[in-house]
């Protein structure tokens, strides 16, 4: 099913954490071949709330930024199911040294059942900063949220 940039944000608005109190941004998605999952991209400004005690962005923050690009690219094109998360690994490589996180969602895994999110977070500067995996399971979608997901006429 194709959407829209503006389509997959709107839905996205619904996850209201990561997009009103993070402030995280969906900047591009691109389909995989075919499939349901996606390339994507998603920013986060760093901002104060996101920092700990040594004045660093706090792993949760980061976390959440990989989280919520994972769920975009299991989401992103899907029509029949919503991809809810199973687990995660995150690896923390480095510290953030500019005022923006990116993070860099790549389905490795897109199956009928679950789908398998590799994702990238760097600082603006280009420097990596935690490498993430996402493993999601796929269920059909629920009646509240199939009017939602339906692309808009």
């Amino acid at each position: 099913m194709t959407r829209s940039l503006e389509e997959i944000r709107r839905f996205f608005l619904a996850d209201r954490f990561a997009v009103e109190r993070a402030g995280i941004r969906i900047d591009s998605v691109d389909p995989v071949d075919g499939k349901g999952s996606a390339r994507v991209v998603c920013s986060m400004p760093v901002l104060p709330h996101h920092c700990n005690a040594a004045g660093t962005v706090m792993g949760g923050a980061i976390f959440t930024l990989a989280d919520f690009c994972s769920a975009v690219s299991a989401n992103a094109y899907a029509d029949a199911t919503v991809t809810v998360s199973l687990s995660a690994t995150i690896h923390y490589l480095g510290i953030c040294r500019s005022d923006c996180l990116l993070a860099k969602a790549e389905p490795i895994h897109d199956g009928r059942s679950t789908a398998l999110i590799s994702v990238r977070i760097e600082d603006s500067l280009g420097n990596l900063v935690a490498l993430v995996d996402c493993t999601g399971y796929r269920k059909p979608i629920p009646a509240n949220l199939a009017s939602k997901i339906a692309p808009q006429s």
